[in-house]
Parts: C-alpha cells; sequence; structure tokens
C-alpha cells in the first residue's frame, strides 16, 4: 500500500482491482485518482454487481465518483434497450440544486472522457431553449434538477421508458427543499425497479429517505460510513457568544487575524447576506454573494472566482451548504448559527474535505444562540468557547451597496456595525440612534 492509500480517508482498495471497463479506469487516471474513499470501497462493489445501493456517508467523501463510475460501468456493459429513441436518456441522475448539477456533469465529463457516453445537463435560471434543443437531440446520461427535468418531461421533449440507471443524489435534501413531490412523479415515469440500477445518496438515512429508497429501488443494500463521526475529524470547530451589534465587528476582525485563505460566510437570511457582503466589501474584502438574489449565470461566473482563488471570501445562504465541491476552502463561519445539528454539519463539511484540515468558527447571538445545545446534542460533543474581547473587534468603514441588494435594504441596518457603548474606544460606527438596538436583519 502506497502513502496516499495509508492516509486516513482513503482506503487500500484500489481502483484498478474493481474490474472496470478500460474507458473507465483511463478516466480515473486522468482524474489523479488511485485509492477508493471509504464510501467507494463499499458502494463501488455492490453497484458494479447490479445491486442497488443506499449510501451514507460525511459530505466530500466521494460520493459523486461512486455513483458516477457504477452508472457508466453500467451502460457499457449493459445493451441499449431495443427500439430506443434518441430523446430516451439511459440513465436520470437527480440533483436537488443547480451548482451541485453542474458539479456533478463536470466530475461525469472527466470521468467519462474516453466512454463515449454522451452527457445532457438540465436546470432552471438559462439556457431553456438551448438546453431543450439538446434534449430532442438526445443523451446518454440525463443530469438535471427536478425542476427543469419535469418540465421538458410534461411537454414530451423526452420520455424514460429507456431509462436503466436511476440516481438520486442528496436524497434528504430533496425532502427539505420540497423537491420530493416533484422526484417522485419521475421516479414513477421510470421502468419497475428490478430492471434498472438504482443508487440514492445522502447525508442522512433518514426514515423518510430509508423509505423513498425501498419504494422506488430494488432491495438497496443500505450502507453507512463511519455514522457516528458526524463532523470532520479535521475540522476545528469554535463559538463565540456575540451580540448582534457586534457581529459584523468580530467577523471582519477574525478575517483580519487569522490566514483565511478561502472562506465561506455562512448566514440565515438574504437580507443578512447583502449586509454582511456590503461590510465586507467596503472593509476591503474581495468578496461574493452566493444567494437565490444573483442571476444563475452571475452565480456560475462568482461560483468560478471563489474556486480559482480569485475571490477570497463566499457570502452565502444555504442554497451552498450542501453539494459543491470547492477545494482548499480554510474557514467556515457561521455567522447565524444554523436552525438544526444536520445543516451545522453540512455546514462545516465545506471545510476539510477529503482528509484536509479547516477551521469552523460560530457566532452564538441572541437570535440563534438557542439553537446551539441541539447542535451540540447532534455533533456528541461541547463546541469551545473563546471570549470576546475588545482586540478582538475591528474598526469598520462604511458598507459598499450590494449590487443585487433590495432597494428597502439600504439604511435599514446602518447601525449593525456599531460597538456598544462601554467596550473599549467607540467604533468608527456609521449608525444612527442606540447602538444597543437589535439588528435583526
Amino acid at each position: 500500500m502506497t502513502e496516499q492509500a495509508s492516509e486516513k480517508h482513503l482506503t487500500a482498495v484500489a481502483f484498478s482491482s474493481l474490474g472496470l471497463p478500460a474507458p473507465l479506469l483511463q478516466g480515473v487516471e486522468e482524474a489523479g485518482f488511485s485509492w477508493c474513499t471509504p464510501i467507494q470501497a463499499e458502494t463501488l462493489p455492490l453497484a458494479l454487481a447490479g445491486h442497488d445501493v443506499a449510501g451514507q456517508a460525511q459530505t466530500g467523501t466521494g460520493k459523486t465518483a461512486a455513483f458516477l463510475l457504477a452508472l457508466m460501468n453500467h451502460l457499457l456493459k449493459h445493451p441499449v434497450p431495443a427500439g430506443r429513441k434518441a430523446n430516451q436518456p439511459r440513465a436520470l441522475v437527480l440533483a436537488p440544486t443547480r451548482e451541485l448539477a453542474i458539479q456533478i456533469h463536470k466530475d461525469a465529463e472527466v470521468l467519462g472522457k474516453h466512454s463515449g457516453l454522451s452527457l445532457g445537463l438540465v436546470y432552471g435560471g438559462t439556457g431553456y431553449d438551448t438546453q431543450r434543443a439538446m434534449m430532442e437531440a438526445g443523451v446518454d446520461i440525463l443530469i438535471g434538477t427536478p425542476g427543469r427535468v419535469i418540465d421538458y418531461f410534461k411537454q414530451h421533449v423526452f420520455d424514460l421508458k429507456a431509462a436503466q440507471v436511476m440516481v438520486l443524489d442528496e436524497a434528504d435534501r430533496m425532502f427539505d427543499l420540497g423537491f420530493i413531490k416533484d422526484v417522485r412523479f419521475l421516479l414513477r415515469r421510470l421502468p419497475p425497479p428490478e430492471q434498472r440500477l438504482n443508487m440514492l445518496f445522502s447525508a442522512t438515512l433518514s426514515w423518510r429517505v430509508t423509505e423513498l429508497a425501498y419504494e422506488h429501488m430494488n432491495s438497496p443494500r443500505l450502507i453507512a460510513v463511519e455514522p457516528d463521526k458526524v463532523t470532520a475529524d479535521k475540522v476545528t470547530q469554535a463559538v463565540y457568544h456575540v451580540g448582534n451589534e457586534e457581529k459584523i465587528a468580530l467577523l471582519i476582525g477574525l478575517l483580519r487575524r487569522t490566514d483565511a485563505k478561502r472562506s465561506i460566510v455562512f448566514v440565515n437570511t438574504k437580507a443578512v447576506a447583502h449586509k454582511v457582503l456590503g461590510y465586507l466589501l467596503g472593509n476591503g474584502f474581495g468578496t461574493a454573494l452566493l444567494s437565490g438574489d444573483v442571476p444563475q449565470k452571475k452565480r456560475q461566473q462568482l461560483l468560478a472566482e471563489f474556486q480559482e482563488g480569485k475571490l477570497a471570501i463566499l457570502v452565502a445562504t444555504d442554497v451552498a451548504a450542501r453539494g459543491l465541491h470547492i477545494p482548499e476552502v480554510s474557514h467556515v463561519f457561521n455567522y447565524d448559527l444554523p436552525q438544526s445539528g444536520e445543516d451545522y454539519v453540512h455546514r462545516i463539511g465545506r471545510t476539510a474535505r477529503v482528509g484536509a484540515s479547516g477551521d469552523s468558527i460560530s457566532f452564538a447571538c441572541e437570535e440563534y444562540a438557542f439553537t446551539l445545545p441541539e447542535i451540540e446534542e447532534y455533533t456528541g460533543h461541547k463546541i469551545p468557547v473563546v471570549r470576546v474581547t475588545d482586540e478582538l473587534l475591528a474598526t469598520l468603514l462604511p458598507p459598499h451597496k450590494s449590487e443585487f441588494a433590495p432597494k428597502p435594504f439600504a439604511g435599514r441596518h446602518g447601525r449593525a456595525g456599531a460597538r456598544p457603548a462601554g467596550r473599549g474606544a467607540p467604533l468608527k460606527s456609521h449608525s444612527h440612534g442606540s447602538s444597543r438596538s437589535r439588528g435583526r436583519g
């Protein structure tokens, strides 16, 4: 076993030992993969042998490569259904978010480069006519979000009668985002479960996800990798108990003090996202916003710049909490504590991916501190508390106005960056009225 295989996040199972077809093995090698991660080592032998799999694993552990390789292997080793039409895809991959669908498609391009299988990507927000024309021309593997896929399906642009593989990624997120009715609609239009290979992957195998698996799969094998290790081993976690009115000053102070090469700042609402973005831009930080307000093309551009290191900070609502593969994220800041332990795990999973290390810093303010006990119960440990000192609080410059900020927002939250009276020297505040008023955002 090589040094790479002995690393904690990899196993002794080599991709070369799995009996993959030569075109897929070439794609694996060009992707730089040699040894399987635990979820790959557990699920690939089963799926390659034709068994349905419902897999659970920590985020960032290689689930995408596992189901793509099994999917492509199945299509290469099974003949095309007799009488299949061009607009009948042989495989359907459903993802809950546009960003995740795009990432799956990118991975599929790399792993399937030499397979001869054609790929199609459909998602909302852009490219309606272009995507429709592609579906009419026909693809082997359809990757998409439920809304756009079901739109074309109901217009009879394509059908699923020749589907040989079904993949449902981030199944629990489908429930969270309200897509499950659309998902069930599409799954019922596929051939019977025993006539296809079915794979479901999820961060949690809750009862509702398990029920979905048994309803639409053929005796699936349930695989949970390290279910007791909820949070990544190499994430250093800390929590600061801080008032609403000090959060901006603390965030900027910590960013200036830490070696935060690439950071994601999570917030709970779009209004707070715009506020945080404005202050970060106004105080000299290269920052982008990822939320539902930003047009899809702009979102893809900003995400690419962040992934390439052109932007140091991404401010995000939970749309970015799952499914995005962004390498080398050094810090995750929970500016607002999430409202469930599961969401906390998904957020901090954006760092320390596939064996790397990272830092998670959370702010427990008067508005969201009540979720801290639930988060600690879910993760099974207390998060170390760090005291807020005057030295950590930055002197603030005025915020910049966000390009996509809602008009009523301007001026409403201007007081949020002020330091309260009685805590050291006053900030260069640009607020009006009492600095103790709650900036709920």
